[in-house]
């Protein structure tokens, strides 16, 4: 089995991604692709889609809970980066579980990690 993240994609299109504007200005050491964002207000910006009634951020690649994987994933921004699937460390994640019970997938569990290190 491969990373629980891989065939889920939750996440991504069920939360706003919302970051300080700096982490899309490489000028500051930003790597967060500018035209991957939109201003949300004077100091945030959002990867684009993610304002939507139904968010899906632009980035993502792939079906939701299929197979699906994030296209600009070394660049992401910060709060992509501190999203913890659930159970990958030893503890639940609220956010994880929100985002895979609001696409109809059941939250991970222990096993599932148990079985992505076995894979």
């Amino acid at each position: 089995m491969l990373h629980p993240c891989l065939s889920c994609g939750a996440c991504c299109a069920f939360f706003r991604v919302a970051f300080h504007w700096s982490e899309a200005d490489a000028s500051l050491g930003g790597v967060v692709p500018p035209e991957r964002t939109e201003k949300l207000d004077p100091h945030r910006l959002v990867m684009r889609g993610t304002q939507a009634s139904r968010p899906r951020c632009t980035a993502l690649q792939g079906a939701v809970g299929e197979a699906a994987h994030c296209g600009i994933y070394e660049q992401r921004p910060s709060v992509c980066r501190e999203v913890e699937p659930s159970w990958e460390f030893g503890r639940p994640s609220a956010q994880c579980d929100k985002a895979r019970l609001g696409h109809g997938l059941p939250v991970l569990t222990a096993a599932d990690w148990t079985l992505a290190a076995g894979a």
